[in-house]
């Protein structure tokens, strides 16, 4: 079982860094969009915080799954952004939807692997 949080861990924390930095340096070729998701993209763009709010978050916990340190503060973290991914992928951009799954399950799996650093916070 540790061996596999490790490896889901490091998978996704890898993914964000990657996402991430792309992003900011402008490594990664901006892809083409269409239809709706194009229209969803440009009013992201538009709001000039949205993007760069969720990839500095992305950066901070993929910087926080490589390292494992503050790993629970992380998983808490992403979680709204990995559901945001999953909404995205599914109602507006199909092709992405694996991955999409991949992130949103990996995190419902690590969040699932530190339960019990969450119990306090389910308690009245």
């Amino acid at each position: 079982m540790k061996i596999t949080i490790i490896i889901t861990r490091t998978l996704i924390g890898l993914l964000f860094l990657m996402t991430s930095i792309g992003f900011f340096l402008k490594l990664l070729p901006e892809p083409e969009f269409t239809g709706n998701f194009k229209a969803f993209q440009l009013g992201l763009v538009a709001s000039n915080y949205l993007i760069p709010l969720a990839k500095s978050v992305e950066l901070l916990c993929g910087l926080s799954f490589v390292t494992g340190f503050y790993v629970t503060l992380a998983n808490i973290l992403i979680f709204p952004v990995t559901v945001n991914i999953v909404f995205i992928n599914l109602f507006l951009c199909p092709k992405g939807i694996p991955l999409a799954l991949f992130v949103f399950f990996g995190n419902l799996f690590l969040i699932y692997s530190h339960w019990n650093n969450y119990k306090s916070l389910f308690v009245a």
